[in-house]
């Protein structure tokens, strides 16, 4: 069988769903149940069927696009990703995993390949936490992870819930009929950019991922006492952001000091009220995202920022919050997955390294239902979430070879 990856075709595509926007480019934003991101399934789903897949949505918008097997009854092998992106975002994140996986089967039909399992190409909704809060939104309903009931009593920030959303958008099925049945899948794998700096420094054009790290993230809420920025002497101070402060200074050290470099810890959002420079703060909101392949160590850090909490409330006069949003285990993608990967990337005779994922992909909550493995691409200078997130379509191309590779021999063998 000789693989050819249509480059042009490929390149053209991620240019073209780039421009399904709700920001000027180069910046790419698309929220979920947005008309961006839905102009976008839209986009996405006339390919698939030009491509001759099959194609349903299920209640909270994950798509399924199928190339049935000579077995139709066997676990499938999914691959694929999300296009959902970050407000001020770049045009790769997710979006080669997507389009890379469609090139891939394409690439599979016209090299006259028939698989045995069908071949599935799997768009996730809400990968990003953008709107609700919540990273994997789709994965972890497809995976059990998040319960339909849980799902239900997500809010975005206008106050308008996950099921009013989908239901606008479409989307109108029971949530308990998202989780897939189990050996839905035989196995899966996903084509990502690496959104770090190793295979790029390594000048390595493949990783192999091995294990997936573990987030845990939560909102945290300060509240002091405001007062005029001239009036209030700085003893009968309480003042919300210097509390927020050393809380922020207080997660930090506790990630450098954990005994690993793969402890990382950030506060990406900081809300303070009132907002005013002669006004002292009372009120703050700050977001934490700890992150670790070792679920101990990040434990370790999250209950480190809980005794930090309760000694600033106590020195400070505040009032201190800590609502948890997720704590999730990390995955080990299969042995089975990462040999197929492998395998692929030396009959293709490209370099490849296994290394670790330190951020966390729809993968890490489908492990928890099917044998996984990542691919990871190198990505300029490891940037990600911004408008200068850039990846060569030469490791493009690559990846989606050895993708289709990989794709090929999951889905010939029983």
């Amino acid at each position: 069988m000789t693989l050819e990856i249509d480059s042009a075709r490929l390149h053209s595509e991620i240019e073209e769903l780039a421009l399904i926007s709700e920001a000027e480019p180069p910046a790419v934003t698309r929220v979920v149940f947005t008309p961006a991101d839905m102009r976008a399934r839209a986009w996405l789903i006339e390919r698939c069927k030009a491509a001759g897949l099959v194609v349903r949505q299920d209640a909270v918008g994950n798509t399924f696009a199928r190339w049935k097997g000579s077995d139709p009854a066997a676990p499938a092998v999914g691959t694929g990703s999300h296009i959902d992106a970050i407000p001020n975002a770049g045009k790769y994140d997710g979006v080669v995993g997507v389009l890379g996986g469609l090139e891939a089967i394409r690439a599979l039909r016209r090299a006259g390949f028939r698989p045995q399992n069908s071949i599935e190409l799997l768009l996730f909704t809400s990968e990003e936490p953008t709107r609700f809060g919540i990273g994997c939104l789709g994965s972890r309903l497809l995976s059990g992870t998040l319960s339909p009931q849980a799902a239900r009593g997500l809010t975005d920030n206008n106050g308008k819930s996950l099921e009013e959303t989908r239901r606008a958008a479409g989307f109108t099925g029971e949530l308990e009929e998202v989780k897939l049945p189990g050996g839905y899948y035989k196995a899966f794998v996903e084509l990502h950019i690496e959104q770090g700096p190793v295979l790029e420094r390594e000048r390595v054009p493949l990783g192999v991922v091995t294990r997936i790290a573990a987030p845990a993230s939560a909102r945290v809420s300060i509240e002091g006492a405001g007062g005029h920025a001239g009036s209030v002497l700085m003893p009968d101070r309480r003042d919300a952001l210097c509390a927020a402060s050393e809380l922020i200074l207080t997660l930090e050290a506790a990630a450098r000091t954990s005994g690993s470099i793969d402890t990382v810890a950030t506060v990406g959002m900081c809300e303070v009220f009132p907002g005013a420079v002669n006004s002292i703060p009372s009120r703050v909101r700050i977001s934490v995202d700890v992150r670790d392949t070792d679920i101990a160590r990040r434990d370790g850090v999250m209950r480190g920022l809980e005794t930090a909490a309760q000694q600033v409330s106590e020195q400070r006069g505040v009032r201190v919050g800590i609502e948890l949003l997720n704590a999730d285990a990390p995955a080990e993608c299969a042995p089975e997955v990462v040999q197929a990967i492998s395998a692929a990337c030396g009959k293709h005779k490209q370099k490849h390294l296994q290394m670790i994922s330190r951020a966390y992909h729809d993968s890490l909550f489908m492990s928890r239902i099917a044998p996984v493995g990542m691919l990871f691409i190198p990505c300029r200078n490891g940037h990600s979430h911004r408008p200068d997130e850039y990846a060569s379509i030469e490791d493009i191309t690559r990846g989606t070879l050895v993708l289709a590779e990989t794709l090929a021999s999951l889905s010939a063998t029983s």
